[in-house]
């Protein structure tokens, strides 16, 4: 049997489809107000993004290694959300849904890669607090900007390199059967599922994969704040250890709207039967959902960057006055 079996594997030809259709939202009732709410989302993710990368860019007290991964989470999370709401708002609100063979490979990179960044800069971010607590008079010499900077391009090379074999792999798998994706983007797993000849290192990359980005990260973060509390025992002034606390809440608040709907919805799936349009819409959240809510939770969270925002509205309003008055002066000359 198993020889037959082998046979049978053995001559079946290598088809790689022009296109793949996605299926995605198309059996969700209604889901043209899902798309405007996508769309809603969407806006407020690319003005709040943009808006903290510019206080960064504007404000001299936030020139610090710290804001350099701050900038670097909300560029990331600029660029996730450009890389998947307009292709899913452009997929199936207005019906383009065969994507060609090779943009769909493109996409499917950079909706992991950038998701990825946005992970590994948590993980960043968690360092900078680890050794601001628990090595404070070391902090500015460990944590440098060139530090931040080497820093951040390891986990583009890391992440870049990684899922460029990850999604490359797909490249060897013959597609023989139906070219329909059951998802809102080219997802990685049905699109394995779609292969005909065998695909047990593409599963076994899957599942490497759901280590590297989902499991890995949080397990690291919660290592560094177990090491940040046993230091924060230490202090001996109540006050002093309630400011300390104060500048891990915004990245901790982060890391939970990062992490826990990722692992909920793994989770969920793995153990329960749940519903496709449930979990292609649970998805969906849980990759648009964080990126609009990041820098929202840092401009209200963190004391620093509220007080350059205060600072810099000062200053315009300041320079705007000063204009005035040369205008009008300068009609009172003339």
């Amino acid at each position: 049997m198993s020889s037959i079996q082998s046979n049978t594997s053995a001559n079946v030809t290598f088809v790689r489809p022009a296109t793949f259709f996605l299926n995605g939202f198309s059996n969700v009732p209604h889901v043209k107000y899902y798309y405007v709410f996508l769309s809603f989302v969407y806006v407020v993710t690319v003005l709040g993004n943009s808006f903290i990368m510019y206080i960064i860019y504007l404000a001299r007290r936030l020139h610090t290694a710290k804001y350099i991964a701050v900038f670097h989470l909300a560029l990331s999370d600029l660029c996730g959300s450009s890389t998947l709401i307009p292709n899913i708002i452009d997929t199936f609100l207005f019906e383009h849904q065969d994507v060609s063979y090779e943009v769909c490979f493109i996409n499917m990179f950079f909706v992991y890669h950038f998701m990825n960044l946005q992970s590994l800069t948590l993980l960043v971010l968690a360092y900078d607090r680890l050794v601001a607590i628990c090595f404070p008079l070391q902090y500015h010499a460990i944590v440098t900007k060139t530090a931040m900077f080497l820093n951040i391009g390891v986990i583009w090379i890391l992440s870049g390199t990684y899922f460029s074999v990850h999604v490359g792999l797909l490249n060897r798998l013959s597609i023989c059967g139906s070219n329909v994706v059951n998802s809102y983007f080219c997802d990685y797993g049905p699109i394995c599922r779609l292969a005909c000849n065998d695909n047990s290192l593409n599963l076994l990359m899957g599942k490497i994969c759901f280590g590297f980005l989902i499991c890995m990260p949080p397990v690291l973060i919660l290592i560094s704040y177990l090491y940040i509390a046993l230091a924060l025992l230490k202090i001996a002034h109540g006050a002093d250890r309630i400011k300390a606390m104060k500048t891990c809440t915004s990245h901790l608040t982060l890391v939970a709207v990062f992490y826990i709907p990722l692992l909920i919805n793994n989770i969920a799936a793995a153990t329960t039967p749940i519903h496709p349009n449930s979990r292609l819409i649970n998805n969906s959240l849980t990759q648009t959902i964080p990126p609009m809510l990041n820098p929202i939770i840092y401009t209200l969270k963190t004391e620093e960057v509220m007080q350059s925002i205060k600072e810099l509205y000062k200053r315009s309003k300041v320079n705007t006055t000063q204009e005035r008055n040369m205008k009008f002066n300068w009609r009172n000359q003339k």
